[in-house]
């Protein structure tokens, strides 16, 4: 990576240092936010647009494919021609995609307009942490990543509850509109305040091929589980989805830059730790898609009510995350992944109670309570363990792939539940049905959460020594794992 001189970089205790802190931060926040905000909109945002349980599903994973397909191409892009300008590009991207979600006049035009976000998403997020890396002075750079990570959970933590609020103020259309002018003040304050820089020898290539494969290749699959009116159909393109995803491995197998490196699967370590974030993630995605709706459809909350709910699981994540990262430091990953697991397991277990009789303290507190103490216990030992399965000069690649699997994890997941447990087309109108739905779902997420534990307790060393620790650990991301940058 080309860097700049050691006089030009930034330290923390300077006003320029902390305008790019502050700017990174809040694009790569603005972008997790979206991840989370919609989901307590989607009973609003169904009833307006009369969408069925597919088009649900494909509001919110439009924006999962488009992002989780196309961040690694977006991080190549800034290193090749700037990662200023490519973040720019990104956040006036992201606000127009968002204009074009709160005017959407149908379902249709709306899961355009979220894949339009995504693609934003993906020039904002791995532009953002590699601005912070390039920037600041080495001494300052891992305490700068951690007020970053931090700082950008914390805005993707609090997006059930914003969204909540939103809603039942102003309206679903408004969790989108809010983004505009957000992008267009961080738009100027990113060329006010923030230096460029670029990384070209770290950018040999494109794996655009890649790229399109996976997307191709995921969209594939998220259609044929969610097309439910014609099973030839869905069947057909599966088979479609599954071939051209044999194709991404042959393509990335043979690439000179392949944007998932398979080598990195010879380590035993590193395939048990993706394996555990597929299930891990993939929980969380179908808990923080369904729990929403469960609890506005079933058990009779408004959306500002239900984004509250979720709130002690939001403080807690954020509170108990480096007590997490200190516990991987100490005992190793094995031993609090698989208790992490076994407690969201359990949490889920009692998250089936949650029905039109529920009462908060009784039902619904112990669920997310549960789910914020096992979280930050699952997430750091993860990001430890692939970080320390790979040499110091593959991690950000290695972190790349862990966050595009967890990422891949909750599109198919989404997508696959509703068909996996019954739910019917119009379940948003069926409070009876959704509740039976639901039930079903959150047995299958638990199941999801034992297996992923179960794997890390076979496949996991009992060595208590780490290699890595990720440097901004101080928060645990409730959709993905956050990017790790690429070491000098």
């Amino acid at each position: 990576m080309t860097q700049a001189p050691m006089s030009s970089l930034l330290r923390l205790s300077e006003p320029a240092g902390r305008w790019v802190l502050i700017v990174t931060a809040a694009g790569s926040g603005l972008v997790l936010l979206e991840g989370t905000v919609v989901n307590v909109a989607l009973p609003a945002l169904g009833s307006d647009l009369d969408a069925s349980m597919a088009g649900l599903q494909w509001t919110v994973n439009a924006f999962t494919l488009a992002l989780s397909a196309l961040i690694l191409l977006g991080g190549a892009l800034g290193d090749r021609f700037g990662r200023r300008r490519v973040y720019l590009i990104g956040m006036v991207w992201f606000g127009i995609a968002s204009l074009l979600c709160g005017l959407a006049p149908n379902l249709e035009w709306l899961i355009v307009a979220r894949a339009l976000q995504g693609i934003g998403g993906a020039l904002i997020v791995p532009g953002s942490l590699a601005l912070i890396q390039g920037s600041f002075h080495p001494d300052d750079r891992n305490r700068a990543v951690g007020w970053w990570a931090g700082m950008s959970g914390v805005a993707g933590a609090a997006g059930p509850l914003l969204g909540g609020g939103l809603v039942d103020a102003a309206g679903w259309r408004w969790v989108f509109f809010i983004n505009v002018p957000l992008a267009v003040v961080l738009g100027v304050l990113l060329v006010m305040h923030v230096p460029e820089s670029r990384g070209v020898e770290r950018a040999r290539g494109f794996d655009v091929t890649g790229a399109l494969l996976a997307a191709i290749a995921l969209a594939g699959l998220a259609y044929a589980l969610t097309e439910t009116s014609n099973a030839e159909v869905a069947m057909s393109v599966g088979l479609i989805g599954l071939a051209v995803f044999a194709a991404f491995l042959v393509v990335e197998h043979r690439s000179s830059a392949p944007m998932m490196p398979l080598g990195l699967f010879r380590s035993r370590a590193f395939s048990v730790a993706n394996l555990g974030s597929f299930f891990a993630y993939g929980g969380l995605a179908g808990v923080f898609f369904l729990l929403p709706i469960q609890l506005q459809i079933t058990a009779g909350y408004t959306p500002f009510a239900s984004g509250l709910a979720l709130l002690p699981l939001t403080a807690l994540t954020l509170v108990l995350s480096p007590y997490g990262g200190q516990l991987t430091s100490r005992y190793g990953a094995r031993l609090p992944l698989v208790v992490g697991s076994a407690t969201c397991a359990v949490s889920l277990l009692l998250a089936i109670r949650i029905d039109e009789t529920t009462t908060y303290v009784t039902h619904v507190l112990p669920v997310v309570a549960l789910l914020g103490v096992g979280i930050p216990l699952v997430t750091p030992p993860i990001t430890s363990t692939v970080l320390g399965a790979v040499p110091a000069s593959r991690v950000g690649i290695a972190s790349a792939v862990n966050n595009g699997v967890a990422r891949a994890a909750g599109l198919v997941v989404v997508a696959a539940l509703p068909l996996l447990a019954g739910l019917p087309q119009n379940a948003i109108g069926d409070p009876a049905a959704l509740d039976r739905g639901y039930a079903v779902s959150m047995l299958i997420c638990s199941a999801m959460f034992l297996i992923g534990g179960i794997a890390a307790w076979i496949g996991l060393p009992r060595s208590t020594a780490m290699t890595a620790e990720p440097v901004g650990r101080c928060q645990a991301s409730l959709t993905s794992p956050q990017l790790e940058p690429a070491r000098d």
